[in-house]
């Protein structure tokens, strides 16, 4: 589950596998494994194991206000350090510069990337669609921040939702590059599961007067359905708007990004550390 409550997320539908609802279960009852870093450790361990990179909220956002608690996210930055294992890391949330040192210290060994995910600069749309995320303004400023210690840091702007924040594209973009951040990508919406009711419930509430417009130019997305599983078309979608999606990010890009690259992972350190008795060692 994830407290940032974001209406659109497509994570909704996995708590479903544990009994709870996609709605209110998602935001409230949030299960932990907070034997992970163990876990990871016995991972990093394995000589078998490849140093490939890790991502950190490839479902729910690993910075959500309960690991301000249980640290669970800091402790696994630990043990990533200490095997100097490579992560990637994608949150919407200002809580990630509490962990400023680790980073620091992976980034100085090229070990980690960072996306900051920003939907849209509109407060009050993102009171009502991400009411329990950091302002689009503390994210930029944690883009900043992180850019600052020379962490190579992007930003993602997702989802685009036709008729919500699509015609914020360039402007993400620009505010992004003045912050820092060495790339930009975005993603299309899709509605998957039980998030389909969801949030057209939502919309019904929050903009009845574009409700249904909103729906179908999601639908224009997806060859007519509010979901798109296919690999290679569902993060982008197909057709005319799509395209026109397509052609503002190239748009974003060429204008804000020319020059500007994340750094590739360092894959070769790892194979040095599995051993604890060579760990101590530079």
């Amino acid at each position: 589950g994830c407290e940032h409550g974001c209406i659109y997320c497509y994570a909704r539908n996995t708590h479903n596998y544990w009994g709870y609802s996609a709605g209110l279960d998602f935001e409230q009852r949030i299960l932990v494994k907070e034997n992970a870093p163990r876990l990871l450790e016995k991972t990093l361990r394995n000589p078998k194991w490849q140093a490939r990179p890790i991502m950190l909220s490839g479902n729910t956002d690993c910075y959500q206000p309960i690991e301000n608690q249980l640290q669970i996210t800091r402790r696994m930055l630990e043990v990533l350090w200490r095997f100097r294992h490579p992560v990637g890391i994608i949150t919407k949330n200002s809580l990630i510069l509490r962990d400023l040192d680790l980073l620091t210290q992976l980034s100085s060994n090229n070990l980690v990337h960072v996306s900051i995910s920003i939907t849209t600069l509109d407060e009050e749309l993102r009171r009502k669609m991400e009411p329990r995320t950091s302002t689009a303004a503390k994210r930029l400023e944690t883009v900043q921040k992180l850019a600052a210690a020379g962490i190579p840091t992007g930003v993602m702007f997702a989802p685009v939702i036709p008729g919500l924040n699509d015609s914020e594209m360039l402007a993400v973009a620009r505010k992004a590059a003045e912050a820092g951040a060495l790339s930009f990508a975005y993603t299309a919406v899709r509605l998957n599961g039980d998030v389909a009711q969801i949030f057209e419930n939502w919309l019904q509430q929050a903009f009845p007067d574009r409700a249904q417009k909103v729906l179908n130019q999601i639908k224009s997305l997806h060859d007519g359905s509010l979901n798109d599983s296919r690999f290679g078309t569902r993060m982008s979608g197909t057709g005319k708007l799509a395209q026109l999606l397509k052609d503002q990010y190239r748009l974003a890009v060429h204008k804000y990004f020319q020059g500007r690259q994340k750094p590739p992972y360092n894959l070769e350190l790892h194979a040095r550390f599995k051993d604890p008795q060579l760990k101590l060692f530079p």
